[in-house]
């Protein structure tokens, strides 16, 4: 059973003189956010830790690139990319609000 979580609307939000919020970004942003994360650090790490791995047998090369990229993906590299994306979307959220502001007046 899950529990759906429902949006409160408080004077706050709705008043005009609070800044617009983007919306979080999609499964698929987020998928591509990630794979933008993930594709540079594995592509590196085969390039520098490949020679040495080399006679390794494959499952060992894949635990250590792994234990390598993920942790380097999940605390570093995505959340900076998640923090960019989410600065370009309040910038376009801003400027979305700026021209209907200058149309309605």
């Amino acid at each position: 059973m899950t529990a759906q979580a429902t949006p409160q609307v408080t004077a706050e939000s709705t008043s005009p003189a609070a800044p617009a919020r983007p919306k979080a970004p999609s499964v698929h942003m987020r998928a591509l956010i990630t794979w933008l994360a993930i594709f540079p650090l594995v592509s590196i790490g085969m390039l520098l830790l490949g020679p040495i791995m080399e006679p390794w047998h494959p499952v060992l090369r894949a635990l250590l690139l792994t234990a390598l990229v993920v942790p380097a993906a999940v605390y570093v590299v995505v959340p900076r990319l998640m923090a960019g994306h989410g600065a370009l979307s309040r910038k376009a959220v801003e400027r979305a609000a700026q021209r209907a502001a200058r149309k309605s007046a």
